[in-house]
């Protein structure tokens, strides 16, 4: 792999957003590349502003700031005004369930309804993380291999296996 992808994950405490950026990393400490993490939060634990900073490369990674996301999982109405214009080359990847995207942006915006599909397929709105995922996996195809973020995701979030696993497997397949 060459260069450096930034991942930008945000939402509010209980969505995930850590999980998201800790199984990434993981999943790219596997596969033999340079990663960092950063995570933010307000003083809440649940319900609360989340951010995870993720920074995947070939070479060590210099600064461990997402200061222009490749790829920016916006997760809450707050999250996305707050950090949509830092987005000039990637793309922002949007639950429509949360957010009223401003598609006057110059950027790719891609909906999905991570909630509304957990909720319908799995019972719950919890696995909308790992529908994220899934889908951010198949966005970053080539970087990351859909395997080993299973792998990593199964280590890290170890509750609710094997519906976490059809839910990624769903974003997978949505992208």
């Amino acid at each position: 792999m060459a260069g450096r992808i930034e991942v930008l994950i945000s939402g509010f405490g209980g969505q995930g957003v850590v999980r998201i950026g800790q199984t990434l990393s993981l999943a790219a400490v596997y596969q033999g590349l340079h990663t960092t993490m950063l995570i933010s939060h307000g003083t809440e634990t649940r319900g609360g502003y989340v951010r995870s900073q993720v920074v995947i490369a070939g070479e060590p990674v210099d600064s461990p700031v997402v200061e222009r996301p490749d790829y920016f999982c916006a997760l809450s109405s707050a999250a996305y005004n707050r950090f949509k214009h830092l987005v000039r080359d990637g793309l922002i990847l949007y639950d429509p369930g949360y957010l009223e995207p401003d598609l006057s942006l110059p950027v790719r915006h891609i909906a999905l309804p991570a909630r509304d599909l957990a909720v319908k397929n799995l019972g719950r709105e919890i696995f909308a993380n790992a529908i994220f995922l899934g889908a951010l996996t198949s966005l970053m195809a080539g970087v990351l291999e859909p395997e080993v973020v299973r792998k990593a995701m199964l280590e890290r979030i170890r509750v609710f296996g094997e519906e976490n696993v059809k839910a990624l497997n769903l974003g997978y397949s949505l992208l």
